[in-house]
């Protein structure tokens, strides 16, 4: 068993923050700080309350450490946990449902300015068709291609992340491809699921 892949090392992390040890806990918030952030940013909410949400979920993970559960998948509790929180935090303000919320379909910044500059002259049409494409999707849709395509998250997962049964999901899916297929899209869609894989890992 290959202990250096990014799964087994997050389950001995778990492990050990489940046993007590805070630094393996840190390690874990440091890690998907990040994809964090990215996907709560997409709920279309402030900043600071994502990272408000994500602060409250690593508190409450230590705090609860004791009833806390094996998970296959780290990535896919922390996601869960952040949208559950962020719902939480929006409805404790009496904003929106949930069905009403927003999703940004905007393709995220590369944080290499030199890469960026190489691949920007090349990729410009292909992202504003892309994005403009996306943001006619139904903001479920366009959710469960981004844990599907962004984040590599399995039906089941995505069901779970969603709270909807994984037919829906599936259905989600299969909605949104069909239709960026009828506009020539699907390829295209892809590609910048390669691109966007390529610059934020």
């Amino acid at each position: 068993m290959n202990l250096n892949t990014p799964n087994i090392q997050d389950q001995i992390l778990w492990q050990s923050y489940r046993q007590g040890n805070k630094q393996a806990l840190g390690q874990l918030a440091e890690r998907y700080y990040r994809t964090l952030k990215h996907y709560g940013l997409k709920f279309m909410v402030d900043g600071s309350i994502v990272e408000d949400c994500i602060q409250e979920l690593f508190l409450q993970l230590w705090q609860n450490r004791t009833q806390i559960n094996e998970t296959e998948s780290v990535k896919h509790y922390l996601l869960k946990a952040l949208r559950h929180h962020i719902l939480q935090s929006l409805r404790a303000q009496k904003k929106q449902a949930f069905e009403e919320l927003d999703w940004d379909c905007s393709l995220a910044e590369d944080s290499n300015t030199e890469t960026l500059l190489i691949r920007q002259e090349s990729l410009a049409i292909l992202s504003h068709t892309i994005q403009a494409q996306l943001a006619t999707l139904p903001a479920r849709e366009r959710e469960a291609l981004y844990l599907r395509y962004y984040e590599n998250l399995s039906i089941p997962e995505i069901a779970e992340v969603m709270e909807v049964n994984r037919q829906s999901v599936s259905n989600f899916l299969q909605k949104a491809l069909g239709k960026l297929r009828t506009k020539w899209l699907v390829p295209l869609f892809f590609l910048v699921c390669i691109f966007l894989k390529k610059n934020l890992l």
